[in-house]
């Protein structure tokens, strides 16, 4: 076993057995330009565990129960990105100004239940879930007629922790309007901002594999972004499947623009590089589409 000095990287092989690691678990795939960042995270597992070497956390992993608790610490470090609420204004512009207020219309119209399901998928610590929420209840008036849901899943069990607090710091809060912040929001002593009840009782967190079936309900809207371009052509294949499974006929799915699915996703119709519809087509009672 190589003992860890303050600047080690894993050797190569050391990376390809942490990767395989990655891949059979979430489908992430880790490749060689990531050793530092891979390193520098696994430090400091090492150093909470008291381990010298990087074959020895590697043995560790291999041997506790698919359920331990040092499974999600070490997911949460090798799958942490930056998030922050609305990000992306392009698809916020869309939801708040094009979907919201048709299915809004069609609501009041009697041409579609007052119900609105979102999913957002690889949520991390909420920020897309909390912006989606926003945005429903800022358009969907008056509120109380409506009946909405906004799911947010992530693979860590940490950042789904966080994302149950719905407690956003100054830097993830920059791109929320004004508005927004005033209505849906609370600044606490610490400069952090807090959700309020009204926004808290629209959303909720659970931990979730992507590359297997969800237990829900069907979606009207899923939101799977930043997510897919860390995953190779078989795991995306397995994470489209699971949203095509909880996606309603004629749904929306939002992708990020480089996700890399279109010849994935030929099926569902695409109005823009990152807006795709389900099929018009009838549900089986198993969520498989005829």
């Amino acid at each position: 076993m190589i003992t860890v000095s303050q600047n080690a990287d894993v050797t190569p092989q050391q990376l390809d057995r942490y990767a395989r690691l990655v891949y059979e678990k979430i489908g992430v795939t880790i490749s060689a330009q990531k050793t530092t960042l891979l390193s520098n995270r696994l430090r400091r597992r090492l150093r909470a565990l008291n381990l010298d070497c990087y074959d020895a956390y590697y043995e560790l992993l291999r041997k506790v129960a698919a359920d331990d608790p040092e499974w999600d610490e070490f997911l949460n470090e090798v799958t942490t990105h930056e998030t922050y609420l609305f990000r992306d204004e392009t698809h916020w512009n869309w939801l708040r100004n094009v979907y919201l207020p048709q299915i809004l219309l069609e609501g009041r119209a009697g041409r579609r239940p007052k119900s609105l399901r979102v999913w957002s998928a690889a949520c991390s610590t909420g920020d897309e879930a909390t912006s989606i929420a926003c945005c429903a209840a800022d358009r969907l008036t008056p509120m109380n007629e409506w009946k909405i849901e906004v799911f947010g899943s992530d693979v860590g069990a940490g950042a789904v922790a966080q994302a149950r607090k719905l407690t956003f710091g100054e830097r993830a809060m920059r791109l929320v309007p004004a508005d927004h912040k005033r209505r849906f929001f609370d600044r606490l002593t610490d400069g952090t901002h807090a959700a309020k009840p009204m926004l808290r009782e629209l959303v909720r967190f659970e931990t979730h594999n992507l590359l297997y079936p969800l237990k829900q309900p069907a979606f009207d809207l899923i939101f799977l972004k930043n997510v897919l371009i860390y995953f190779d052509v078989a795991s995306k294949r397995k994470v489209l499947e699971t949203v095509r499974r909880a996606l309603k006929p004629g749904g929306m799915l939002v992708t990020g623009a480089a996700e890399g699915v279109a010849e994935l996703i030929k099926d569902m119709e695409s109005t823009s590089g990152w807006l795709h519809r389900s099929p018009m087509r009838a549900a089986t009672a198993s969520g498989v589409r005829t």
